[in-house]
């Protein structure tokens, strides 16, 4: 992975930013054997998709997961060299420094879309939905690369991030499935309620599906066939009273795409 790739998509800083969709978007995500890979690191969508703001000192995890060896740390060098066939893993998370203030009526907007109807209903029962609203946020990319033509890695293995899509499958196996079953991880624990969403990054104004997590933190997609494609999904909490925002709240996101 060039550092070029890397210094043009985080160089910018802009706190102010709070695009919801982020992930990470490879040149492609398929590659020859020791071929390079360059990525960028998307956020927004429709017209207001670009590289992302985030500043690298925010990025407090950036690793590659081959299918038969050690996590590989690419902050030091922006890299991933000597790729062996298989399918592998990255995983990205920042830290929980970037803040967010919107006027009552755009948080509680922001809370019905993201599908955060426990904050919401918090927000009904305290009669606080006329009360601006604020959030320290932080968030979690994964995408799933494929290096030659064996489909064999760490596709459903938890890499414990804060908020996590896990596939139950390798989307690159053959013959494909046609259906993506999903489990969600919140703090490690399954995450049930949670709103999914299924978007095609090659037409990313509107999702194309929606699901919502059962009990078990569990949700299932038609599998896409061709394209580029992000899996997203939104978390909150409420902060103890006196905290300087009201919410902590994660994004997260699965990125993978066909040839």
């Amino acid at each position: 992975m060039s550092p070029r790739y890397f210094i043009a998509a985080l160089a910018m800083l802009c706190q102010t930013t709070h695009a919801h969709d982020f992930w990470l978007q490879p040149e492609s995500f398929h590659a020859a054997p020791g071929e390079p890979m360059p990525l960028t690191l998307q956020v927004g969508h429709g017209d207001a998709r670009q590289l992302s703001p985030m500043p690298m000192r925010r990025i407090t995890r950036f690793v590659a997961i081959a299918a038969d060896g050690p996590a590989t740390d690419l902050r030091p060098s922006l890299r991933l060299e000597g790729t062996a066939a298989g399918t592998y893993m990255l995983a990205l998370e920042s830290d929980n420094q970037a803040h967010s203030y919107l006027p009552a009526a755009r948080f509680n907007a922001h809370l019905r879309k993201e599908g955060l109807t426990q904050a919401l209903m918090a927000r009904v029962k305290s009669n606080t939905t006329g009360k601006d609203g604020s959030e320290r946020y932080s968030r979690c990319a994964k995408a799933i690369i494929q290096v030659g033509q064996q489909a064999v890695g760490r596709v459903s293995e938890p890499l414990g991030l804060s908020l996590e899509i896990v596939p139950a499958l390798n989307p690159y196996a053959s013959p494909r499935a046609l259906s993506l079953p999903v489990d969600v991880l919140y703090a490690g624990a399954p995450l049930g309620g949670a709103l999914v969403k299924l978007t095609s990054l090659d037409a990313d104004a509107e999702p194309f599906e929606v699901r919502v997590t059962d009990s078990k933190g569990r949700a299932a997609f038609t599998m896409p066939q061709s394209g580029r494609w992000m899996l997203g999904v939104v978390w909150t909490q409420a902060r103890p009273p006196g905290s300087d925002t009201d919410y902590e709240t994660v994004f997260s996101s699965l990125s993978f795409g066909f040839q």
